[in-house]
């Protein structure tokens, strides 16, 4: 007999039976975007039906996975327990001249325009630097000191936490000319990894597959916000 999707997924199994495959920071997560998305699904009803009524199921499905601890994606891939570093190489090419978009990176200051994870970063100097991310949901902020370490006008930004910081944080950005002089093609290197031991054990169950997707989607931001001026809602 052909199973439903909700015994494919757990909704039928005994509670004694289910085993959590998720690390209770990415349940809080999914409990919390699960909780908006649900919430805006319900009160677009009347205004757009078939939108809202993926809201609502895209919702349930978060709150299932906060609720349970389980999520029926890595349990089909044999993910026991969700990722806690990120590393995330990523390539795009935006309509702006080559030097006028490095001198936007370059002031690190300009990354929270478009990177919704990130709260704030403040320059100390040529080289120094204090960022702050936000987790999904914010949850929590976490801070760190990082340092320019390599710069190619024109050409690269290299930076990375200097040793000891709550969050281990690296980026890699090249800037090279589009073919046919149409734009520049910005290759992203970005990772992110929790100290391991105590606290940084911790810290780990909130690097999940909703952050690294979060941070994927501000890099393809920056071509939005570079091209118009702003970035999507």
């Amino acid at each position: 007999m052909a199973l439903t999707f909700a015994q494919r997924i757990g909704l039928h199994t005994p509670p004694s039976a289910i085993i959590p495959n998720l690390a209770w920071g990415e349940r809080l997560v999914s409990l919390s975007l699960g909780t908006k998305i649900a919430a805006a699904g319900i009160s677009g009803l009347f205004s757009n039906p078939i939108r809202s009524l993926v809201e609502a199921a895209a919702g349930s499905y978060l709150l299932f996975r906060g609720i349970t601890g389980v999520c029926p994606v890595y349990k089909s891939l044999g993910i026991s327990k969700s990722p806690s570093n990120i590393h995330i190489t990523h390539t795009i090419t935006v309509n702006k001249p080559k030097q006028e978009v490095y001198n936007f990176w370059r002031r690190l200051e300009n990354l929270p325009l478009f990177m919704k994870h990130l709260a704030s970063v403040v320059e100390k100097d040529v080289k120094n630097s204090y960022w702050v991310a936000k987790i999904p949901g914010n949850l929590v902020k976490l801070g760190w000191e990082a340092q320019i370490t390599k710069d190619e006008p024109g050409r690269l930004i290299s930076w990375k936490s200097l040793k000891g910081s709550s969050v281990e944080n690296e980026g890699h950005v090249t800037f090279s000319n589009a073919p046919e002089g149409k734009g520049t093609i910005i290759n992203v290197v970005i990772s992110y990894k929790p100290p391991v031991g105590g606290t940084g054990e911790g810290l780990a169950k909130l690097f999940t597959p909703v952050f690294e997707k979060l941070i994927r989607n501000d890099i393809e931001n920056f071509k939005t916000y570079i091209e118009s001026g702003s970035v999507p809602a």
